[in-house]
């Protein structure tokens, strides 16, 4: 499972042909980070979503940090906190029509997360926690 991060391009024109600009454009990729807010605000939304609805993070904390910054960096740039783990072609798009909006619409009618950020008990992948910590977060995306 992977974070989608957002990415900017911009584009640079090349010194080694002056007369042919317009075609030697270099692109440069910039990994932004989600803001620390907005993953507290995804942070403390998770636990509270998990005890609300009798749900458990996965065992393996990663994925849980992965989609929680997932959340988060799709609430930054998208303004709701579009599901990470899906793929989109107009994402603003998604998000302004809700559905894959966290919880989304699976998640609560039959408790069904495509993200396996909200697990029922009887899941193989289920944990025993309905908390995580910024820290854990932190540590468990810190590589990525």
């Amino acid at each position: 499972m992977t974070s989608q991060a957002s990415t900017f391009a911009i584009a640079v024109p090349s010194v080694a042909s002056p007369i042919r600009r317009h075609r030697n454009l270099a692109v440069v990729r910039a990994q932004v980070e989600p803001s620390d807010k907005s993953v507290e605000i995804m942070r403390k939304f998770s636990e509270q979503y998990a005890r609300k609805s009798g749900t458990y993070f996965c065992v393996d904390k990663g994925v849980t940090s992965v989609v929680i910054k997932g959340l988060a960096d799709h609430k930054d740039s998208l303004g709701a906190p579009l599901c990470p783990c899906r793929h989109y072609d107009d994402k603003a798009a998604e998000a302004a029509q809700g559905f894959w909006n966290c919880p989304c619409v699976p998640m609560r009618e039959r408790k069904e997360c495509h993200c396996m950020l909200f697990l029922t008990p009887e899941n193989d992948f289920a944990g025993n926690e309905q908390a995580i910590t910024l820290d854990e977060i932190r540590e468990a995306t810190a590589n990525m």
